[in-house]
């Protein structure tokens, strides 16, 4: 019992929920901390993304720079009509390479040697040759024997570390000879993607690039003109490791790595590793987040891949630490003091909200009462027109029955008496004859109570019974009154009940138009569609005010609408000043047979 008592007070809305309060802020709390661990991470992996991007710019710049040195070196060769070790020397030494183009290995030329003159050749650079004056070594061919078109590299500075070079026929190499063809034929730079050994570090790729070398004084317009013309080829070899290091450089972060791949067609599935920082720079530890960032390279129509990768707690500051933290108690103390600020605002409410329900229920049952109240007021007006309509039906049949019958029996009476009396005795069938005249007035007097009360067209259907009216309105009236009926079998699914609804709201609305509206036209329409009978009547007289609706003593519109919500259906009255008034009236019928009563015979 103690238990239970205590578990309400915990519960009851006017004790301080702490825990809740504590629960809530923490959830915030954590929110804020992963909100800004997202934010940190996200905009920390942009800023290395913008970096990499930048080192991706400088190497593809470094490229650029290089190519040009290398179209330079192929102008070089052009502009010349012989090629001595003196003045390539004077060329290559002008560039400076150590200072403007630090990656940049050698410059070379391989010399095109068909296959029946490799003896020739030989024999004739043994002869120009002036071993220990320009640098350059005793000629040796390698390999010694090839029976295809070579490729002897005859020139190369700086020679110094590059020995062993001299005299090498680059197209030995299937991949190399292959290039070198495509290169002489089309006229444009090849780079065949394979490591030259250039660099003399371990470790470290070289790369070649190379442009075709023809005569001046020959065409060159189609391959067999540069076949004819070849000479040769000029070609650069630059150290992959020191174009990348100079770009790596552009990225201030800790543990930072980057792998470089030759991803063309034809290189393994895995990629030719050019690069990979990891030799110079500590890995990161095991387990620890990494962002990574891949980006192409063109290089001359080879496709290269540069994968940048650093640990996560690398790109961030010691601020950065810290503000997750920071924005996590921020977070939970900002949320318990809005808390307490709204459990003591909630409590002051609760008192109010207890006394505007008390007040509230009993609105409440008025309503209700209310409600139940104009339902029964509702059902007792749906009674009262029941009853009505049925006395009027009842009095009609009466009146027909009994008055009607002895009226026409003594008409009979008097049409005999007047034909009988018509040769012998004047005065006496002047008499009969006047009194005939009466008793046809009578039994018209009676028709038209008959009428009044439920006209007799109402048992032909409520299309006849619609007709009827208009032509009556018609000869009363004087207006212009149109019938327009849409959809066939209108009278089909109406029973007696609905089609007096319908013929009353029509004479009640002919009714107001010729008391109110001072119309010329009328036009009234009867459409039957998807289960619903709709009767529109308009006019174009002075229209419906706002005070005419609510009018005190005037039910005509009001009588309209309540019949329209006894069978169910939707009554629509618009109008406006000066511009007419419509009534529309949509009521659900059935597809059965019509029910009309049984008709009276005529008086």
């Amino acid at each position: 019992m103690r238990a239970l008592i205590a578990r309400k007070k915990l519960f009851s809305p006017t004790q301080p929920l702490w825990w809740t309060g504590l629960l809530l802020s923490l959830g915030v709390g954590v929110a804020l901390h992963a909100f800004t661990s997202n934010s940190l991470e996200a905009e920390a992996s942009e800023r290395f993304r913008t970096q990499a991007r930048s080192s991706q710019f400088n190497i593809a710049t470094g490229i650029k720079a290089y190519t040009d040195v290398l179209r330079g070196s192929a102008s070089f060769f052009q502009s010349v009509d012989s090629i001595t070790r003196e003045n390539f020397h004077r060329y290559v030494q002008g560039l400076d390479l150590h200072h403007n183009f630090p990656a940049i290995v050698s410059i070379n030329f391989a010399q095109h040697v068909p296959a029946g003159e490799r003896a020739a050749f030989e024999q004739h650079m043994r002869r120009t040759a002036r071993p220990g004056v320009d640098g350059y070594p005793e000629l040796v061919l390698k390999p010694s024997a090839n029976p295809s078109d070579a490729a002897i590299l005859s020139l190369i500075e700086p020679m110094a570390g590059l020995e062993q070079k001299f005299g090498v026929d680059i197209a030995a190499r299937p991949a190399v000879a292959e290039s070198l063809a495509l290169s002489r034929d089309t006229g444009m730079l090849s780079a065949s993607g394979l490591p030259i050994g250039f660099d003399t570090l371990p470790n470290r790729q070289a790369l070649a690039m190379r442009l075709p070398v023809y005569r001046p004084d020959m065409p060159t317009s189609t391959v067999a003109e540069r076949r004819a013309a070849y000479v040769g080829s000029v070609g650069i070899g630059f150290s992959v490791h020191r174009l990348v290091s100079e770009a790596l450089a552009e990225i201030p972060v800790r543990n930072a790595r980057l792998t470089l791949q030759d991803v063309s067609e034809g290189t393994p599935a895995s990629g030719a590793l050019l690069y990979d920082s990891a030799d110079t720079e500590a890995a990161a530890a095991g387990g620890e987040r990494l962002i990574t960032c891949l980006l192409p390279i063109d290089f001359n129509g080879r496709q290269w891949q540069a994968r940048f990768t650093a640990p996560m707690s690398s790109l961030y500051s010691r601020v950065d630490v810290f503000l997750p933290w920071l924005a996590l108690l921020t977070g939970f103390a900002g949320t318990m003091l809005i808390y307490a600020l709204f459990h003591t605002l909630s409590s002051s409410r609760l008192r109010a909200i207890r006394m505007a329900k008390a007040m509230t229920r009993e609105l409440r049952e008025s309503q209700a009462k209310l409600q139940l109240s104009h339902h029964k007021l509702r059902r007792l007006a749906a009674h009262a027109e029941q009853i009505k309509e049925e006395e009027r039906k009842r009095i009609a049949r009466e009146i027909h029955d009994d008055l009607g019958q002895n009226l026409l029996a003594l008409r009979i009476e008097a049409d005999v008496l007047t034909t009988r009396t018509s040769h012998r005795h004047s005065r006496l069938h002047e008499r009969a004859r006047c009194t005939l005249a009466q008793i046809d007035n009578t039994i018209k007097s009676v028709r038209q109570i008959i009428n009044d009360l439920r006209p007799n067209v109402l048992d032909l259907g409520l299309s006849a019974a619609v007709e009827w009216q208009i032509a009556q309105f018609r000869q009363r009236s004087g207006i212009v009154c149109e019938l327009i009926e849409t959809g066939a079998d209108i009278d089909l699914g109406i029973d007696d009940k609905c089609a007096i609804a319908y013929f009353r709201i029509l004479q009640e609305s002919l009714s107001n138009i010729l008391q109110h509206a001072h119309a010329s036209l009328v036009r009234v329409e009867l459409r039957r569609q998807e289960g619903n009978l709709s009767m529109s009547i308009s006019d174009n007289g002075v229209g419906l005010h706002d005070r005419s609706r609510n009018k005190f003593g005037s039910f005509g519109l009001v009588g309209i609408e309540e019949r329209v919500s006894i069978l169910g259906g939707t009554c629509t009255i618009s109008g406006a000043p000066n511009a007419g008034t419509t009534i529309l009236v949509t009521v659900p019928v059935s597809h059965s047979a019509p029910a009309f009563p049984h008709r009276l015979g005529t008086v």
